[in-house]
């Protein structure tokens, strides 16, 4: 059937008469104003799945205001075909299906862009598509992973045959096989965790602008890591390095989303290179929530081997992940589940395998804690047994946690427990939850007709992780910093990392200025600027071991730099100096002190001759020491009233070992948010589409995000019990309350509901699916 569409305009794309609502953006791709500068703006596809029989852009190019006109196939001819650039940034080597940046041949999700309007302003670029005809031949959609493993379903990609993105192969860690045969009770449960969203604050966006008498692209982006995205935009638009520069200064917030360079921000940028104008693009929020990206669903089917005592001797697990239309970070998770599967437990017997899927849905992306899947179904699997055992939670876990012991025990995947207090972490929580009080105030209320449920769950996660054997304790490598004293006595430190809400400039002053011993606001922190600072990335929990760890010994290596020049000005070894509140003195002598400010004026004014070093700059590295995890338990108090399914968190607790900390009202701020975002994730938000692929979920009237009406007062104790690192045992906690939490809440639920013999095998609980599992257990019984 052929289908004429002028252009996606269900609920998910309105134009506002306020510009600013109209994308959605927050204050730094918002605010970049540059002489010339034009808008685009996207035509997209309203099918899921459909071959691009033909596109008529003709009446949008007479449009008066509108600049110019690209259709995907001329996109394609200005840019340099390649794999996305984000799947080849993190190396990997599977499978690569041929796309292109936008849709040619066929589109494959609702929202799929086919063409780019520029014009003079976004409200002639958004005229300018109403006015582009495409003609499609409607495809059957793709629009679940049952859908995908059938090999009859239409794959979305010629060159790959089939709609399977990627085979993880079976892997088995100890004896599988012997575990289950000893085991007393063998359970198998199915779990399912859905499809939900990162949801920033500011949505994606970008300005791109090409200078043609210098052949310099300048590009103004809201991302995680300058220099990933400009590697994006040097492979895809065959630019050489030295000749893009990319800037980016507050964004406003990502989660995962903003890692590299979108198809519509390099199609953008390939706009400008053509216009020779600059070029700004700015995804409304219904953009964002239809074709940005999407995470987490995925499906285990899980085999426990146990004791009638309640000891978990294996899990044999097979895991079926949804990756979406494109490829992103789907195709490449199953690994990292596998290896946090076994968690801070002393699993002796594990077996893994897992498929990734392509379907007509938004790309899988990243979002805080992408592996977080494992932590849920682990802690669900744990509950569920102890009910079937007739355990209680808590002590489930007390038996089969890996106790901390020297050398440490070892997870079944191979990694190290080291400094783990995942212990220590859950007896605390359990006393300040006082669960024997709380089981008598939970009978009382079943008396009155009152449903209240207590859970806990545990976690740890890599922040960066313990040191492997042959190399960094980083995954991503080391961590490189420049620091110079300018020539008015201001420290500045040179990072790679992208604060969008975490508070790097905060913290990183802070190591600097303790360090080196100058006053808080005598330092500066630039980020953002791909001409000035080092590579770096910022993700995954690793800034406050990786980034912290960097500053703390590349303001030792300056500071040593500073007094070693000062005591050629001061005539006395630089060993007798030492600098406190901004001021360096001969120790013991305080009348001596000259002022750091003064010390730098001076480096900066001339020639002191041969052996006078007066560049007061290092570059420094840092491997992440002794690495370690981060880790802890949360405890959540819920009522459910079953007569609506409405549930209501009465108070959520949490015990976290980051070790030490720098800040810690930053600290406390990251778990509370990781926190919020996780309750929002099972009682309210989900990625719904249909069974035709089409999007349901396309506005905050359907997309349901948490509002400080939900969420309660977050209890937090920290633990600070095990020094690893000589120098540095700050680490990371920017993905532990959303990787946690979910599970938390889950099990709360499911222990009120205990009465009506209700068991939960999925993540997303909204008030109809609760009345529904009530009346199932009901009718059961």
């Amino acid at each position: 059937m052929a289908i004429v569409a002028e252009r996606y305009t269900g609920a998910s794309i309105r134009r506002s008469e306020d510009p600013r609502i109209l994308t959605g953006a927050g204050r730094y791709v918002d605010d970049v104003k540059l002489p010339g500068m034009l808008h685009a703006a996207f035509v997209r596809s309203p099918l899921a799945h459909a071959q691009v029989r033909s596109i008529d852009v003709s009446a949008a190019r007479d449009l008066p205001g509108v600049v110019a006109v690209f259709t995907g196939a001329e996109i394609e001819d200005m840019t340099v075909p390649g794999p996305d650039p984000l799947v080849a940034f993190f190396g990997d080597t599977g499978p690569t299906p041929e796309f292109t940046l936008l849709a040619t041949d066929k589109v494959r999700l609702v929202g799929d862009p086919v063409a780019i309007v520029v014009a003079e302003s976004r409200y002639l670029a958004e005229d300018g598509c109403d006015l582009v005809e495409v003609e499609y031949d409607e495809l059957a959609p793709v629009a679940s992973a049952a859908a995908a493993l059938d090999p009859a379903s239409p794959p979305l990609f010629a060159n790959l045959g089939s709609n399977i993105a990627r085979e993880h192969p079976r892997a088995e860690f100890g004896d599988v096989a012997a575990a289950f045969a000893q085991a007393d009770r063998v359970f198998d449960f199915h779990i399912d965790v859905h499809r939900h969203q990162n949801v920033p604050m500011e949505g994606r966006g970008c300005v791109a602008s090409y200078d043609p008498q210098t052949a310099v692209m300048t590009f103004y982006a809201a991302t995680q890591g300058v220099h990933v995205t400009k590697m994006g935009i040097v492979m895809r638009l065959g630019i050489e390095p030295d000749k893009v520069h990319v800037l980016a200064g507050d964004i406003g917030g990502s989660f995962g989303l903003k890692i590299g360079v979108s198809r519509e921000e390099l199609a953008a940028a390939a706009a400008s290179r053509a216009v020779a104008r600059p070029v700004k693009w700015t995804e409304d929020r219904g953009e964002n929530l239809t074709a940005s990206g999407q995470a987490r669903e995925e499906s285990f089917d899980v085999r426990a081997a146990v004791s009638n005592d309640g000891d978990l001797l294996g899990l044999d697990v097979r895991m079926v992940v949804d990756t979406g239309s494109y490829p992103s970070m789907g195709a490449m998770l199953a690994g990292i589940v596998q290896a946090m599967l076994p968690g801070p437990y002393k699993l002796a017997a594990m077996g893994f395998e897992a498929t990734a899927v392509t379907t007509n849905k938004a790309p899988y992306v990243a979002y805080r804690g992408p592996w977080a899947s494992e932590t849920f179904v682990r802690e669900r699997v744990l509950d569920l047994i102890a009910h079937e055992l007739g355990l209680d939670p808590v002590e489930i876990r007390r038996r089969n946690i890996a106790p901390r012991t020297e050398p440490p025990a070892v997870m079944v995947t191979g990694r190290p427990l080291v400094g783990v207090t995942t212990m220590e972490s859950l007896e605390r929580v359990a006393e300040l939850a006082d669960f024997p009080a709380f089981r008598r105030r939970q009978a009382a209320a079943r008396i009155e007709g009152r449903h209240l449920g207590i859970g806990v769950a545990t976690f740890i996660e890599a922040a960066p992780g313990p040191r492997s054997q042959d190399g960094p304790s980083d995954p991503e490598g080391m961590e490189a910093m420049r620091l110079r004293l300018d020539g008015d006595g201001v420290v500045v430190l040179f990072t790679g990392q992208m604060p969008h809400g975490q508070s790097h400039q905060t913290t990183l002053a802070q190591i600097a200025a303790d360090e080196f011993g100058v006053p808080f606001d005598q330092v500066r922190v630039v980020v953002g600027d791909s001409d000035l600072v080092p590579f770096g990335l910022t993700g995954g929990s690793r800034f406050a071991t990786m980034t912290g760890g960097v500053a703390l010994h590349g303001t030792r290596q300056l500071k040593a730099k500073v007094l070693d020049f000062a005591s050629h000005l001061m005539e006395v070894s630089a060993q007798d100096l030492q600098i406190t509140d901004g001021n360096i003195w001969v120790r013991g002598d305080p009348e001596s002190a000259i002022a750091v400010t003064e010390i730098a004026r001076q480096a900066a004014s001339g020639d002191f001759g041969p052996g006078v070093d007066a560049n007061l700059e290092v570059e420094a590295a840092y491997d992440g020491g002794a690495g370690g995890w981060s880790g802890g338990t949360h405890c959540a108090i819920v009522e459910v009233d079953v007569e609506t399914g409405l549930v209501s968190v009465e108070r959520y607790i949490v015990t976290e070992d980051c070790g030490a900390l720098i800040n810690p009202a930053v600290v406390e701020g990251q778990i509370r948010g990781g926190v919020a975002q996780g309750i929002g994730a099972v009682l309210l938000e989900r990625s719904a589409y249909d069974e035709f692929g089409n999007f349901q979920s396309a506005t905050f009237m359907d997309y349901l995000m948490p509002t400080a009406c939900d969420i309660p007062r977050i209890e937090i104790e920290h633990l600070e019990t095990v020094p690893l690192d000589a120098d540095v045992n700050f680490r990371g906690v920017g993905e532990g309350g959303m990787i946690v939490a979910p599970p938390t809440i889950v099990n709360a639920i499911e222990d009120a509901l205990s009465p009506f013999g209700v068991r939960i095998y999925e993540q997303h609980l909204p008030p109809a699916r609760i009345l529904e599992l009530i009346s199932m257990a009901r009718r059961a019984s």
